[in-house]
């Protein structure tokens, strides 16, 4: 497919096509000096040796022997460039004037710019270069895209190991005049008595806080700031270099669903940790994961919360069961086991509130899943993910809801070798009746503005797109 052709094929739409995850590659000789005035020490390749569980060993793996990568069990990355067909390309991974210049050919009208390496700086270990890196990234990323705006809008890089830090983070970047961030979606803490026990080894021994159920901190201050700036987070954050994802020989094994599993994650934690109940205003995107893990979390949510709310606990509490008269059936249909007890020894908790695991959510019937689930969580999709069309399968989702999918065209990275063919890609679901031209409009246009304008309604002001935007909102009103 040639450029023409995709200019084409947008030109056919009668609706814009807003892209939420394409990506630039740092251009290290250009941001080094940027991470040496926060004290980041640019070594090279231990730049991306710095974290614990995550990402970091695989940096590694083609410089070992067969026998050190299973000796220490050092999970296979990725090898290689962006992976693209075409010099252009590749050029333009790196060079955002040019990716400004080629949207018209690429069939995009505006693009959210996420980093690439980058992604890695909030899950440094070391606080200080954790901090600076994602500060020197987001300072050289504020003048690098500065006078694109109109049709290219970058995230910044925001810390989570600590509320304080996301919070500094938060307050930093609204002054460089970002409107947009990715968040990193977990942190991987050692546990407390490992630390105890043997500091060196407790890295090994760690435990995935997502920010919602079970967290080391409350991260409400986080969500509160980010409402009070009108940022709806987004998280891309891959479960590479989990315990499941440490394959010694096979990228590929580490990589098929890794998205996937650490956006299941952190969607499940804000839901049950009742994040979204008390942050009505707020949208959470999940990107480049697909959204069948959502379509499947939604209905295993769904499931569990009919057979284990708080009322339907009560109903199962051993305290209502006649003991005396499951005795009876023992002893007609298993005398030999009359003598003992069929009793119950199941733990039953004095306060019985603590039966009920979805308490923070409110939930009063299950049509509320719609208002927790189904209308903040927004799905970032590849354009050739098959999958998608789960997001729009009425006929099988609860409540024949329609999942908030949008297009993300993941340009800059390997498994987009030919920018040009990403909206045909896109569009094949439409052409194959997969969708319909609705739903396909919801993808690439409505969905990608319900995300940024519930918590910012200008968000999209002064953008190419600003018309098309305004007047979709006014319809809706």
């Amino acid at each position: 497919m040639s450029e023409h052709e995709a200019a084409e094929l947008r030109a056919a739409l009668p609706h814009p096509v807003i892209d939420i995850d394409g990506h630039t590659v740092e251009f290290f000789p250009a941001l080094a000096p940027e991470l040496a005035k926060e004290g980041v020490d640019v070594d090279g390749p231990g730049m991306l040796r710095r974290m614990s569980g995550t990402f970091g060993p695989a940096a590694d793996w083609y410089t070992l022997s067969p026998a050190e990568r299973a000796e220490r069990r050092v999970g296979r990355g990725p090898w290689g460039g962006g992976g693209q067909l075409h010099e252009i390309d590749t050029a333009t991974r790196f060079l955002p004037h040019l990716l400004h210049e080629r949207l018209d050919d690429l069939g995009i009208d505006v693009s959210i710019i996420y980093p690439s390496y980058g992604l890695l700086f909030p899950h440094f270990d070391d606080e200080r270069d954790r901090r600076g890196a994602c500060r020197a990234l987001n300072r050289f990323n504020a003048d690098l895209f500065a006078g694109l705006g109109d049709r290219l809008i970058p995230v910044a890089s925001i810390p989570m190991h600590t509320p304080t830090e996301a919070l500094d983070e938060l307050d930093h970047i609204a002054d460089l005049g970002f409107k947009a961030v990715v968040m990193a979606g977990f942190v991987q803490r050692p546990m407390r008595a490992l630390v105890e026990l043997d500091p060196d080894l407790a890295q090994y021994g760690l435990w995935t806080d997502t920010f919602g159920l079970d967290s080391a901190h409350d991260y409400d201050p986080v969500w509160a700031r980010c409402r009070d700036l009108g940022i709806s987070p987004s998280f891309h954050s891959a479960a590479l270099g989990w315990q499941n994802r440490n394959a010694i020989s096979s990228y590929v094994y580490n990589h098929v669903g890794m998205l996937g599993e650490s956006n299941h994650a952190i969607a499940k934690s804000l839901f049950l940790g009742g994040v979204t109940r008390r942050f009505p205003e707020l949208n959470f995107a999940f990107l480049e994961g697909g959204v069948s893990w959502a379509a499947s979390l939604f209905a295993d949510l769904l499931g569990h919360w009919e057979k284990r709310n708080g009322a339907r606990m009560r109903e199962l509490d051993p305290a209502n069961t006649d003991w005396d008269e499951v005795g009876r059936f023992f002893a007609e249909y298993a005398p030999e086991w009359a003598s003992l007890s069929p009793r119950s020894e199941s733990y039953r908790p004095q306060d019985l509130d603590l039966l009920d695991e979805f308490a923070a959510c409110g939930i009063e019937r299950a049509e509320d899943f719609h208002e927790l689930f189904v209308a903040p969580f927004f799905c970032g999709c590849e354009a050739d993910d098959p999958m998608t069309t789960t997001a729009f399968n009425t006929d099988v989702n609860p409540f024949g809801a329609r999942l908030n999918a949008m297009f993300g065209s993941d340009i800059g990275h390997w498994d987009v070798p030919d920018m040009t063919e990403v909206l045909e890609e896109a569009m094949e679901m439409v052409e194959h009746e997969l969708i319909t031209a609705d739903d396909f409009r919801n993808f690439v246009f409505a969905n990608p503005v319900r995300f940024y304008t519930k918590a910012n309604p200008s968000f999209f002001d002064g953008t190419r797109v600003e018309s098309a935007v305004a007047g979709m909102l006014a319809a809706a009103d």
